[in-house]
């Protein structure tokens, strides 16, 4: 969490998204916090509980009225992943299980947005360079940057290898949204006790619990994965996708970030002194040029706007 407490809050998964996301508030950083929950699965829990504490430390400051204000003054960025897929506009999306609050991004993972092959080139010279002046002090152990194209070469490589397996994940994706597949067998079937307490009316409705359980999470099949398999590697196999650079879109960056390590492993590949993605990441959200992105821009529009 960013230093004291402002009137707006941002609130996202991790420390690499908050980092980009100072990048993204960098004119208006004095008007807003950014806070990292940790996971995409508690930010309701989480959020909660942060204004809960905020306005508890700040009763006897301000009245009710004001808390409420300061609550209203908030919004969820948060990886994509597989739960949508992106739209032919660039632009931040949502779905309706997560609220008007929520917004996610248009590529799969923050990861992507670094994923720039001329903001890597940048990189490797600056590090080389330091290296160069200072070798006794860098441990940079990498040479120069092999050039923008290379290095283009060695994303779109390391894309590659994961076609198959980023088409699995979509597939599983789409049964994930199934309200199926969310489902979960209650313990009760009341929210008080129920009129009714003897054991063949509880044994009932417990059965019709059940009943009720099984006929919805029939709707997760294998036929509806197969269906959807087959249609991301169609569509992950088309030269168009390759030609455009989709695969930047589409694909998990975490999942490249691996990938881009494990070809700089094969000695068969020519990619053997090629540079750690992690630490590259840590140095890159200074450096990310967040006017390159329309949905970043939209975003920023968005906390100004709050």
């Amino acid at each position: 969490m960013t230093g004291v407490v402002r009137n707006k809050v941002i609130f996202c998964e991790g420390n690499l998204d908050l980092d980009v996301l100072n990048k993204v508030i960098e004119n208006q950083s004095n008007s807003v916090t950014i806070v990292a929950s940790g996971s995409k699965f508690s930010f309701s829990v989480f959020i909660q509980a942060y204004f809960k504490n905020k306005n508890d430390e700040n009763d006897e400051k301000q009245n009710n009225e004001e808390n409420q204000k300061n609550t209203n003054k908030y919004l969820i960025f948060r990886d994509r992943d597989f739960d949508i897929e992106p739209t032919a506009e660039i632009k931040l999306l949502q779905i309706d299980k997560l609220g008007n609050r929520a917004f996610l991004s248009h590529r799969t993972c923050i990861e992507n947005y670094l994923l720039y092959p001329e903001l890597i080139h940048q990189y490797w010279i600056t590090k080389y360079a330091e290296h160069s002046e200072n070798p006794t002090i860098s441990k940079w152990g990498h040479g120069n940057s092999p050039g923008v194209d290379k290095i283009t070469q060695w994303i779109e490589e390391a894309a590659k290898i994961l076609r198959d397996y980023q088409a699995v994940r979509w597939a599983l994706g789409n049964l994930c949204q199934l309200s199926a597949s969310r489902q979960q067998l209650k313990t009760t079937w009341t929210k008080k006790i129920p009129d009714s307490l003897s054991l063949s009316e509880c044994k009932s409705r417990a059965l019709s619990l059940i009943n009720d359980f099984q006929n919805t999470v029939a709707e997760v099949k294998k036929d509806k994965f197969e269906e959807s398999l087959d249609r991301y590697l169609q569509l992950f196999h088309q030269q168009e996708f390759w030609q455009e650079k989709q695969y930047l879109i589409w694909f998990n960056g975490k999942d490249i970030y691996k990938a881009l390590h494990k070809i700089s492993q094969d000695k068969t590949r020519p990619y053997k002194s090629y540079i750690s993605m992690d630490k590259f990441s840590k140095w890159a959200v200074n450096y990310i040029d967040i006017n390159q992105y329309p949905d970043l821009i939209e975003l920023k529009n968005k906390i100004e706007q709050l």
